[in-house]
């Protein structure tokens, strides 16, 4: 006789907290299964081995690692390249990535009194417009609002 035990799965699964999918049920004992109504009376067969779990089987990823592994190791020599500069590396992140240490410079700077807050502004406003090429020109700029300021100062005797 074929008995229907779509509702045992299901309590089984809440139960052991896992898909309905990976609940095993034994053939042997189909009738104890059957007669099983209680949570309780679940967890004894779970305990009984009459119902057991299949182990989780999640997507193999090795196949994917090989191909990103022949991926990378492929054309990246001198010769090989294709296309401007812009093409591998964005314009975007080689800004982002000036502007992260113009700004890490200006930091510094203001942190050991080199430029005052009036002046760190004024520079950080210019790093952020893109007006500085690179840490020498912001230090060539650093300088010269230095002399700027100490030449407008008047000299005490």
């Amino acid at each position: 006789m074929v008995v229907n035990l779509k509702a045992k799965k299901r309590l089984a699964a809440r139960v052991l907290g896992v898909g309905v999918h990976r609940v095993r049920l034994s053939e042997d004992h189909l009738e104890d299964v059957s007669n099983a109504i209680t949570r309780n009376e679940i967890r004894s067969l779970v305990t009984a081995n009459t119902i057991t779990v299949k182990p989780f089987t999640g997507t193999s990823r090795g196949r994917a690692h090989t191909k990103k592994a022949q991926r990378n190791k492929r054309g990246t020599t001198q010769g090989s390249k294709h296309g401007r500069k812009g093409a591998r590396v964005g314009k975007k992140e080689v800004y982002v990535a000036k502007v992260r240490a113009l700004r890490r410079l200006l930091k510094i700077a203001k942190v050991r009194n080199d430029i005052t807050n009036s002046e760190f502004w004024m520079l950080y406003k210019k790093v952020g417009g893109n007006t500085v090429r690179n840490k020498a020109h912001l230090r060539a700029l650093m300088e010269e609002t230095k002399e700027r300021r100490e030449s407008s100062t008047p000299a005490r005797d």
